[in-house]
């Protein structure tokens, strides 16, 4: 099961499980759209993995099986 992470690595932007807008790459690093698309261009910095939309997680799935809260922030020098 996916982590669903709360925020963007870089710039610490939420991103909740239930709406769309953040990029993982298959070891579950999250991005946020914007620092992908200006940034990353669809490579993840911590591990040089594809970033693909991470899919969203809604209603009782969500309820049953809440996002992480744990955030990671990597931010650039």
């Amino acid at each position: 099961m996916l982590e669903m992470r709360p925020g963007c690595e870089l710039c610490d932007k939420d991103l909740p499980a239930d709406q769309p807008g953040a990029m993982i790459c298959s070891f579950e690093c999250t991005f946020c759209a914007q620092c992908n698309r200006d940034q990353l261009r669809n490579v993840c910095p911590n591990c040089g993995g594809q970033l693909m939309p991470r899919p969203t997680r809604s209603g009782e799935a969500l309820q049953n099986n809440p996002a992480s809260t744990k955030r990671v922030v990597k931010i650039a020098d």
